[in-house]
């Protein structure tokens, strides 16, 4: 155990783990020349279309340093906010960090999120500044932020570049010297947690966990703490690119269990291990449970495909612990799921995986939060999770939403765009610290409404990227509500309803009619499309008829002959209006999302 390391590599997105990551394993000989690839932990085709990483990739690397041989166990997470889920689950699986700070961006709002995840770990963290190599890097002055952030001599930073090589081997040497071995006896009962969980259609459901104490031998009779479910360890072994499987797997290292699991709700992240003939005492602190930020329905084009649907998110819920579903059913959709998402980014990464990964053709409903509905006659007042589902506005006294206490830290030159935009959503701002000259803590309370569309990439926007954002619930609070709906040639389309505040009205129903018009194809017959309050049209646009050129064989002759193919074809484009449906497609109900 002396010689084991156990780290991940945290930073901000995109300044260069995954590169950085890939040099390590080039270095340390995981990967031979001829498999090196860019991204090369990036299993997904989606991470490396988009150059992010979405999920957390474990991998074992053998180094030799002075005669000694080490065994680095290397987890690259994501950067973006959406997956800080992820980020929370590899640090408990730890004990240092990279902390990578690109030398032309400096640090940003998620370097100082996931650096307080890791210190709240007590992890080892070691400052690296990346991207040495760009002609706009500052390495004196990321040099100082860094020094200021974490309070480490300006020596303790390691310059490096993941693109030329440079620095990796200090890198290396930090890892070794500076990070702990891991604690924990060999002789003591087996306890190990779980950290990640993947599904293979052949061998069931594959369970990643770091071993804390005691050790785990293949066929051994193990137990689930959580789940109470007992298991045989049919084949356990290490994580290289591909499994390497193992007699055995001991205090301090990092693995993997196959045991023939079928169920999805089986496995739990953050569940012991122990083996049942000589179980553990007590249970591994796991981390702290998830809060889905943006709720969304998420239903079959084809409603026949509503089981397969439900398998494939148990599966897809497996690979990423922090998606949440319930079954949900709407007028226009039939049934689908009710799912909690972290983020827009989240929103949108699940629904292009269920495509690829299990070909499900999906809808996406617009996101939104869970009110309250109060009758006027007394009674239960009714949770309303679906704006189709509100009663009529004759029946309601008032509607409540839900408010949270947002927390945003920033520089200080971004203070009045930030406040802006708060205000802009209903904000009111409660307190204002300053907490270095330069940094800034403001709270806000708000309506958790608001915070659903775009608020995040927005404040994102206004800060350039410098604002960390927390929240959390303070319960609910009576507002002016009303429901705006969407109607498509006189029908009603539930899938973009939603609650606004009556004074926000206007201006979505004027916007989303604009955006449907440029998105929703032409027909042989002319489309209105309207958002209404009730029964009042509050805005109208008109996408109009594609039209055959009926007179195109009438040359010379009489304006009579005109008129009456004319006519005939007016009587056409009315019966077809009558009978005739509009398709909405996927494009549009993700754009409505994204209004300004």
């Amino acid at each position: 155990m002396e010689n084991i390391r156990n780290f991940c590599i945290i930073a901000h997105i995109d300044h260069g783990k995954s590169t950085l990551a890939d040099r390590l394993l080039r270095v340390t000989n995981t990967i031979s020349e001829r498999d090196m690839q860019d991204q090369a932990l990036d299993d997904m085709d989606l991470e490396r279309e988009r150059g992010i990483t979405i999920k957390s990739h474990a991998i074992q690397m053998d180094y030799e340093q002075d005669g000694v041989k080490y065994v680095l166990n290397l987890i690259d997470t994501p950067g973006h906010v959406d997956f800080s889920y992820e980020v929370s689950r590899s640090i408990a699986a730890c004990e240092g960090a990279l902390l990578i700070v690109d030398a032309a961006q400096g640090i940003e709002a998620q370097t100082i999120s996931n650096l307080y995840l890791a210190l709240e770990n007590d992890l080892e963290i070691i400052p690296v500044l990346n991207k040495m190599d760009l002609p706009g890097a500052e390495p004196e002055a990321v040099t100082d932020q860094i020094v200021e952030l974490i309070g480490c001599d300006a020596s303790d930073v390691i310059p490096a570049s993941g693109k030329t090589g440079l620095g990796v081997d200090k890198i290396l040497e930090a890892i070794i010297e500076r990070v702990p071995a891991p604690k924990g006896t060999l002789d003591a009962p087996l306890q190990a947690m779980i950290f990640d969980s993947v599904f293979n259609s052949f061998r069931g459901i594959i369970a990643y966990f770091r071993v804390l104490d005691g050790t785990i031998k293949k066929g051994d009779r193990v137990k689930f703490v959580a789940t109470e479910k007992e298991y045989n360890a049919d084949e356990i072994g290490i994580l290289r690119m591909d499994m390497e499987p193992r007699k055995s797997v001991s205090a301090g290292d990092v693995g993997y269990i196959i045991s023939g699991i079928k169920q999805a709700n089986e496995v739990k992240v953050g569940d012991t291990i122990t083996t049942v003939a000589n179980p553990c005492q007590n249970i591994v602190q796991g981390f702290e449970d998830v809060k889905p930020m943006v709720f969304a329905g998420i239903y079959p084009v084809d409603t026949d495909e509503y089981e397969e649907l439900r398998y494939s998110m148990e599966k897809l819920q497996l690979n990423d612990a922090s998606l949440t579903f319930e079954p949900e059913s709407s007028a226009a959709l039939g049934f689908g799921f009710r799912c909690g998402f972290l983020g827009m980014l989240h929103m949108e990464i699940i629904q292009e995986r269920l495509e690829r990964e299990f070909d499900m053709t999906v809808i996406t409903t617009v996101p939104n939060v869970s009110y309250i509905a109060h009758y006027r006659r007394g009674g239960d007042p009714l949770i309303v999770n679906n704006p189709s589902e509100l009663p009529e506005p004759s029946l309601i006294e008032y509607v409540e939403e839900p408010y949270i206490k947002a927390q945003v830290i920033t520089k200080a030159e971004y203070v009045g765009s930030i406040m802006t935009l708060c205000i802009e959503k209903r904000g009111e701002l409660t307190n204002q610290v300053y907490l270095t000259q330069d940094r800034v803590e403001l709270s806000f309370e708000m309506p958790m409404g608001e915070i659903v569309f775009d608020f995040y990439d927005k404040l994102k926007t206004v800060s350039k990227g410098y604002a960390s954002f927390d929240y959390f619930p303070i319960g609910y609070r009576k507002s002016d509500l009303i429901k705006l709906d969407i109607l498509l040639n006189a029908d009603q389309v539930d899938a973009l309803s939603a609650l606004v505040h009556r004074s926000n009205a206007y201006d979505l129903g004027k916007k989303i009619c604009l955006k449907l018009k440029e998105l929703i194809p032409r027909q042989q017959f002319e489309i209105p499309i309207q958002a209404a309050i009730g029964a009042k049209i509050i805005s109208r646009e008109t996408i109009k008829a594609l039209r055959k050129d009926v007179t195109a064989k009438c040359y010379g002759g009489d304006i009579t002959r005109k008129r009456k193919l004319l006519e005939k074809q007016k009587k056409g484009k009315k019966r077809m209006r009558q009978v005739g449906s509009v398709e909405v497609p996927q494009e549009a109900f993700l754009a409505v999302l994204k209004l300004d």
